[in-house]
């Protein structure tokens, strides 16, 4: 109960949000350590979040003891659960798609040829944001079967999930046992590393 609390917790993939990376019924380890002691979110990463105020603006809070109960494996949540590839950190500007069809954060292009689903473009949904301090863009990698910061941009919050909403990094898929691998940041956002942000901090 301790360990599923605070240091590592089990997860299920509910969605084909982000696929081929992850599978519906995927099982994960989520790092609820990976952000702690000074750590920063980067851009890449893959998170579990609660989307309370941001994916769901207008969801009431969760009661503490359920809170408690589905932080220690015990009870379920109140749905309100994500996984989705951090795109950019506070300070970033992240855009799609000019007339060369890519995403691109501060300006610099993605290469998103290792996780973006076989034959999706980047966006079928032109955006221009600026992320606020605190807060981060996240989309998944099956763009065109993902719900993600696009499709909020007119509500509370904008999309926006604020990082104290933040489980944990998924680090590994443990189940089943023909797909155990680690979750590695992929190399193409190396790229944008020094050009705002936070997100290429260590």
């Amino acid at each position: 109960m301790l360990v599923n609390a605070f240091v590592a917790r089990p997860f299920a993939v509910p969605s084909a949000s982000m696929e081929n990376t992850l599978r519906p019924g995927d099982r994960l380890v989520v790092n609820e350590l990976a952000y702690s002691f000074g750590g920063h979110v980067r851009r890449g990463d893959v998170v579990v979040f609660d989307g309370t105020g941001s994916f769901l603006p207008y969801a009431k809070e969760t009661p503490t003891v359920r809170r408690f109960l589905s932080a220690v494996g015990l009870g379920s949540g109140n749905g309100s659960v994500y996984v989705k590839r951090v795109v950019g950190v506070g300070g970033d500007r992240v855009t799609c798609c000019g007339v060369d069809g890519r995403l691109k954060v501060n300006g610099v292009p993605l290469d998103e040829s290792a996780y973006l689903y076989p034959g999706d473009a980047p966006s079928a949904v032109p955006f221009d944001v600026v992320v606020p301090a605190g807060k981060l863009w996240v989309m998944g990698d099956h763009r065109s079967d993902s719900r993600d910061s696009r499709d909020h941009l007119g509500e509370p919050g904008g999309g926006f999930v604020p990082e104290k909403r933040l489980i944990g990094r998924a680090d590994w898929i443990v189940f089943p046992i023909g797909r155990w691998t680690s979750l590695d940041r992929p190399a193409g956002f190396a790229a944008v590393e020094g050009t705002g942000g936070h997100g290429g901090q260590r």
